[in-house]
């Protein structure tokens, strides 16, 4: 969006996955003088999520069977778009993510700076600690974004942060829907996003990690970071093969991807 254009069509989406412990707590913190829609994708939770959704009168979309966390995006990137929005801000509903943060991080959007906002929870010092985030993580998550850093030439302060922002223009313009269906799809996009162009920019946000909050043990996390390392190997052998069109799909992509350097 360039600056002094019409004020924008935000689109909170929610993606859920037994969230109906928190899932009130996050609505009535997201900020309703500035949001214009608020759609929940249900990744067939076994909780009242659904039930609960609809007593708030939101929009609401049920997957029949669990798709994962990149499937779950997905179908809240494009019911966003349908809707007609102007600017997307992905909020977790297990409010591990400060929703009054939502001006904040549309605005770098809405006065033309950047097309994607990040919430790091990395950008203060000892602000992951504080919020209780555990100490393998914060070790795990300052390793693969030195490594992220190295490979996009980027100076992130984190790439795993849940809490964001982009503009319709960079739904549109990139192939999100054949990512990953899994925790990967975050890396993914960024990388491609990164390959079209679009500029990041950066925001602090305090860590939340509770007994209800959603996470990811640690041999899935171990899971996590090889396939971000496998995503960052197809980029370097994309990069150097020369092709405009950029798609991560499946790590079997890596030995096709090679066959045509």
């Amino acid at each position: 969006m360039q600056p002094g254009s019409p004020k924008p069509y935000v689109v909170v989406v929610l993606p859920a996955y037994n969230a109906a412990r928190t899932l009130v707590r996050t609505y009535r913190d997201i900020p309703k003088d500035v949001v214009n829609d608020i759609i929940l994708v249900d990744d067939a939770s076994q909780d009242d999520t659904v039930e609960i959704a609809r007593l708030l009168n939101l929009k609401v979309i049920r997957h029949d069977k669990n798709l994962g966390y990149g499937g779950n995006q997905k179908t809240c990137y494009r019911a966003a778009l349908e809707s007609g929005a102007d600017i997307v801000v992905m909020v977790h509903p297990d409010y591990q993510y400060d929703p009054t943060l939502i001006p904040q991080m549309m605005a770098p959007i809405q006065n033309g700076e950047v097309d994607c906002v990040l919430g790091s929870r990395m950008l203060q010092k000892g602000g992951a600690s504080a919020g209780g985030m555990p100490i393998y993580k914060q070790i795990g998550n300052r390793v693969l974004t030195w490594v992220e850093n190295m490979m996009l030439g980027q100076q992130l302060s984190e790439y795993h942060t849940g809490y964001r922002a982009y503009s319709r223009r960079l739904l549109t313009s990139i192939p999100f829907t054949e990512n990953s269906n899994n925790f990967v799809f975050d890396t993914e996009i960024i990388i491609q996003l990164l390959v079209a162009g679009f500029r990041i920019k950066e925001i602090p946000i305090p860590t939340r990690y509770f007994s209800h909050a959603s996470s990811v043990d640690f041999l899935r996390s171990v899971q996590y970071g090889l396939a971000i390392l496998r995503r960052l190997a197809l980029y370097l052998v994309w990069k150097r093969s020369g092709r405009q069109y950029f798609v991560i799909t499946a790590p079997s992509d890596l030995a096709e991807a090679k066959r045509h350097t």
